[in-house]
């Protein structure tokens, strides 16, 4: 799926390096080398609010005990119930 603004050969290699990844390790060694400690905690909360939102949480419950902003929690909700399916897909495969 293309979308504006993305270089299709960087993209690509990076889906690449994600879905050759074997083990937690590798994933976490892999976070650890693409992004800032920050980052890693940031994509961490989304997909704690995906699965308390998938769950049935409100949105002011899911803000306060995560800490996410109501723009993040209501992103992620977009996203949650969107088209894509990507927050579906990875909670449903770990059981979440």
């Amino acid at each position: 799926m293309e979308r504006t603004g993305e270089n299709n050969g960087e993209l690509e290699r990076l889906l690449g390096a994600l879905v050759c990844l074997e083990t937690v390790d590798e994933a976490r060694a892999l976070l650890h080398d693409l992004c800032t400690k920050r980052e890693i905690e940031d994509l961490s909360q989304r997909l704690e609010v995906a699965r308390m939102l998938a769950d049935g949480a409100s949105y002011v419950d899911v803000s306060r005990t995560t800490g996410a902003s109501s723009t993040t929690v209501s992103r992620v909700s977009k996203c949650l119930n969107g088209e894509e399916g990507g927050y579906r897909m990875v909670l449903e495969r770990l059981g979440l």
